[in-house]
């Protein structure tokens, strides 16, 4: 499953936030290399665009658990469809 996950982090001094933020990435290494977190992008000032792929919704519970520890944020999540499933969606005869 695909998802969409932009985050929005708590407001504090940015200055406050450069550990975390250092420690955001070393978590995010790993998910990058498996595949887990397909992409991810920082938003200018503070935040991130991430795509993860995992196999459900209580993975992608626990990832946003674990990042909200680092980075504590608000999420908004949005569930995706690879474009060859959305592509063969329209060619399935209804």
């Amino acid at each position: 499953m695909l998802f969409a996950v932009l985050s929005e982090p708590s407001p504090t001094r940015p200055s406050e936030a450069v550990a975390s933020r250092r420690r955001y990435w070393e978590w995010a290494r790993p998910l990058r290399e498996a595949g887990t977190m397909r992409h991810i992008w920082a938003r200018t000032g503070r935040g991130a665009l991430a795509v993860f792929e995992v196999d459900g919704n209580a993975t992608l519970h626990r990832l946003l658990n674990e990042w909200a520890e680092i980075v504590p944020a608000r999420f908004d999540v949005y569930p995706l469809l690879d474009p060859a499933v959305a592509q063969a969606f329209l060619e399935t005869p209804r």
